[in-house]
């Protein structure tokens, strides 16, 4: 039997080299639920076989790696050819470190502890100069969402008429689909964590949703209701395009 070599991805795709484990994998998994192709390595020694095997739009970089630290990974890559986009995050937010690490060679510098929401719309700046960009389109059911014209649609090309907030709502159920998310998530991704919000206000804008979207146990998609956690898009058919 001859194995045939499977095509390469066409998503945007990120190697995050980070030291910190659960820091790591959360990145990696906030990263692929956007459509990202995400690998991840733990120090610049571990990420040298991937940057040789593969080219990457976006190389995310912790500063203080062990062994080789950020900002000489960063700097050694440059010098090798290496072309990728990079944003460097750190713990340390002086105006020395910043410019140290734009002098290496990174396009984008984020301070932690960041916001997910701030670092999705710098990875997704960074992967459009790259040239390239994660699913803009994505279906559910009979409806299509674009995230570019921040409209749903209906089979017949008419359109939902949603609040900004119903569509960011939505937006993230859908782009999170099968995970299961609670409200506390829900709430800073879509409302921020500046508001104070009544977490059962998430409650009645997914019941909104299901009304304007006139949705049926045969709608192609649910939102499930997770008691004392939160809620779990399902798409039965469609998905991403």
């Amino acid at each position: 039997m001859t194995t045939q070599t499977p095509p390469p991805s066409t998503r945007p795709t990120i190697l995050i080299v980070e030291d910190d484990a659960n820091l790591r994998m959360g990145l990696r998994d906030n990263l692929r639920d956007e459509g990202y192709d995400v690998t991840d390595a733990p120090s610049a020694k571990d990420a040298a076989p991937h940057l040789q095997s593969r080219v990457f739009d976006l190389l995310i970089l912790d500063v203080m790696l062990p062994g080789e630290d950020g900002y000489s990974f960063c700097r050694r890559l440059r010098a090798e050819g290496v072309k990728s986009m990079v944003l460097m995050l750190t713990a340390r937010s002086l105006e020395d470190d910043l410019v140290r690490g734009f002098e290496a060679g990174a396009q984008d510098y984020l301070t932690k502890p960041y916001r997910l929401r701030e670092l999705l719309a710098r990875v997704q700046a960074l992967v459009r100069r790259a040239g390239t960009a994660p699913p803009r389109v994505m279906t559910f059911g009979t409806f299509t969402l674009d995230l570019g014209r921040r409209a749903v649609l209906r089979a017949d090309g008419s359109e939902v008429d949603l609040t900004r907030t119903e569509f960011d709502l939505l937006a993230f159920l859908l782009r999170h689909r099968d995970r299961a998310l609670p409200r506390g998530e829900i709430l800073d991704a879509v409302w921020g964590r500046d508001v104070v919000v009544d977490p059962r206000t998430v409650d009645n804008f997914v019941s909104n949703l299901k009304k304007k979207l006139g949705w049926t146990s045969t709608s192609g998609f649910t939102i499930h209701t997770l008691r004392g956690v939160g809620y779990r898009m399902e798409v039965l058919s469609g998905g991403p395009s």
